[in-house]
Parts: structure tokens; C-alpha cells; sequence
């Protein structure tokens, strides 16, 4: 891997709250400081794109978001996105060639303690540079197939369909 992009959209990674997890807004983008803080041995850029829960992400968001890893050089792209509609978002970039893309996320904020961020972050980086092109969800410790896949919200984690 010669560098790796990173593409924020906001999500509950990066949220910021102001009064028992009610008020809300999308913070600045955290995979970069958490990456600065783990030592890392790669290079990356980070590209905030849009800065959403992702519930209110759109279609025209998606294509934003597509176009934009469409136009990167890099072949090696990580996603983070808020956990509601990753799916959906995985879908509409699986159909960028060539590139081996992972969307990861948080169910809990990367500024809580015991966040699940920098171990999904973690399972991400691993994942985007072992994987063959093509489009993957690292969440909960697992590689998903984006059209295997759902959220379950009841039991706030990912599951097989």
C-alpha cells in the first residue's frame, strides 16, 4: 500500500455532544488524530467530504461520495461513515473499479471512552491492504460483504443477513 486515502462523511465517529446524547453536531473528522496517535507505519491523506449522520445522507451525498474516490489515485481507500446507511453507501461504490475500498464507522463516538472506533479503524487498515479490489464493511471485528449484511438496531450491531 503506497498511501492510503481516507474519505470522512461524519457519523457517529464524530459526533460531538452536548447534553446526554441528545444534542449533537458532526465534529472535525477523528480517524486522523487517532491514526497520529497509534504510530502508525503508513502514509495517508485524509478528504472530508461531506460531514452527516447518516440517515440524512442522500443520493445525491452518495454520487458526491463515489465521484470523489473515483477521482483519487490512490488504490487503497477507507470510508468513514455513520452506521445507518453504510450499506447503502457501499452499494452505490461498489461500482468504482479497481480499488479495494472499506467503509467503517463507530457505534459509539471516538471522544467516549470505550468507543469501538479505533478497533473498527483498526480491523479497517488491515482489511484495505489485504483485501482484493472490490467493497467491504469492517465493523464489529468482521470483514462484511456489503450485500450480506445489515445493521441490526435493536442489538446495535452488524449482522449476516
Amino acid at each position: 500500500m503506497d498511501q492510503l486515502c481516507i474519505v470522512t462523511t461524519g457519523g457517529t465517529i464524530d459526533k460531538i455532544y452536548f447534553d446526554d446524547k441528545s444534542d449533537y453536531q458532526i465534529g472535525e473528522p477523528q480517524i486522523g488524530r487517532i491514526l497520529d496517535e497509534l504510530g502508525v507505519a503508513f502514509r495517508y491523506s485524509v478528504i472530508p467530504i461531506i460531514r452527516k449522520d447518516s440517515l440524512h445522507i442522500t443520493s445525491a451525498d452518495r454520487e458526491l461520495i463515489r465521484a470523489a474516490i473515483a477521482a483519487q489515485d490512490a488504490r487503497h481507500v477507507l470510508v468513514t461513515h455513520g452506521t445507518d446507511s453504510m450499506v447503502e453507501t457501499a452499494k452505490v461504490l461498489a461500482t468504482i473499479p479497481g480499488k479495494t475500498i472499506v467503509l467503517t464507522g463507530a457505534l459509539n463516538p471516538a471522544r467516549f471512552r470505550g468507543s469501538d472506533a479505533e478497533f473498527n479503524i483498526g480491523t479497517a487498515v488491515g482489511a484495505v491492504q489485504s483485501l482484493p479490489a472490490g467493497v467491504y464493511i469492517a465493523m464489529n471485528g468482521r470483514i462484511w460483504d456489503p450485500a450480506k449484511v445489515r445493521k441490526n438496531v435493536e442489538a446495535n450491531r452488524f449482522e449476516a443477513l
